[in-house]
């Protein structure tokens, strides 16, 4: 009892590539479909690229916390001690419809230092906002 294969030809171990490209275009499909929705949206307030310029005689609303070396603050250039920060704070916001310090540390100033008067600014009831250093040459 022999069996033939009819015409002799073997069995061909070849790749059916078309199934893997439908489903390849079906998934890139998908993922274009998907993509735009999948964005996470971020709204940012950017400065103004051309100021305009104040004049030299006006005057500033604007609070400025400096943390200073060696524990010493100041609010606007005028020198605060530690133990006074917070009464100082509560006093110059208490009337102010807007709560926001820029909080600002010298180069050098120990990191807690500067945390503290953000505490303390915060504990005054004020929104904090920073001011980042300038790039202070290596010595």
């Amino acid at each position: 009892m022999a069996m033939s294969s009819g015409g002799g030809a073997s069995l061909s171990n070849d790749i059916n590539v078309t199934p893997m490209i439908d489903v390849l275009l079906v998934l890139l499909i998908i993922f274009m479909a998907v993509l735009p929705s999948m964005r996470k949206a971020i709204d940012i307030q950017l400065p103004d690229p051309n100021p305009t310029v104040a004049p030299a005689n006006a005057t500033s609303n604007q609070i400025v916390l400096e943390v200073k070396p060696g524990g010493q603050f100041s609010i606007n250039t005028e020198a605060q001690t530690r133990d006074h920060l917070g009464a100082r704070l509560k006093e110059i916001y208490q009337d102010r419809p807007e709560k926001i310090i820029f909080v600002k540390g010298s180069p050098g100033v120990p990191y807690g230092d500067v945390i503290f008067a953000m505490d303390v600014a915060r504990g005054a009831g004020v929104k904090i906002l920073g001011i980042p250093p300038k790039d202070v040459p290596a010595k």
